[in-house]
């Protein structure tokens, strides 16, 4: 796989300002067809959650299993220098003591002393009537304030609907929904716990 280009300004502007960024065309479609045709191969995964079951919406998703898909992998290691002095910066500024290290290995490496030793890249499925509540994914002591996540269907094609709501809690306000409509290969990355 190529290197993996992004407007680092642009994101980090979007991210100060909205809490999420948008990058249109993030993947081919061709690696998201891969990506597809790979969701029933089961040693590509470690555990199959039916979110029914946890009263968490309605579809099915599946983390992945080390060693992770190429893709996946080059993604966090490419993208994680990026987004982490964006992540240090909110910390400063909300005067939290937290700082994250400069490379993905490390973050792996201060998971691993903190007992977090699996893997928590997943990908979902939905059929008629699918959806996720509303919710953060958070895993363990040490998480990272900023998630990806990647459409792999074309919508008005492949589905109607499918939507990605995202909520912002300001104190003594309201929450606002955000609604956002991505396109197959599209990337969204989004804060999963602070929002300026």
């Amino acid at each position: 796989m190529t290197k993996l280009s992004l407007d680092w300004a642009t994101t980090t502007e979007e991210l100060d300002k909205k809490g999420f960024a948008s990058v249109s065309s993030f993947l081919s479609s061709e690696i998201c067809d891969e990506f597809i045709e790979n969701y029933k191969k089961q040693g590509l995964y470690r555990k199959t959650v039916v979110m029914e079951r946890h009263r968490s919406g309605l579809g099915k998703y599946k983390y992945f299993e080390y060693p992770l898909p190429g893709v996946v992998q080059t993604i966090r290691e490419e993208l994680y220098p990026k987004l982490a002095p964006i992540a240090n910066s909110w910390m400063k500024q909300l005067r939290m003591e937290t700082r994250f290290p400069e490379t993905f290995g490390d973050l792996q490496s201060l998971c691993r002393q903190n007992n977090q030793t699996k893997p928590t890249p997943l990908i979902l499925k939905y059929g008629e009537g699918g959806h996720n509540t509303l919710h953060q994914d958070l895993y363990g002591e040490v998480f990272f304030p900023i998630q990806l996540a990647i459409l792999l269907n074309e919508p008005g094609k492949d589905y109607t609907g499918g939507e990605f709501v995202l909520t912002q809690q300001t104190p003594r306000a309201q929450s606002k929904a955000i609604v956002l409509t991505p396109r197959k290969g599209d990337i969204i990355i989004f804060t999963t716990n602070f929002d300026l």
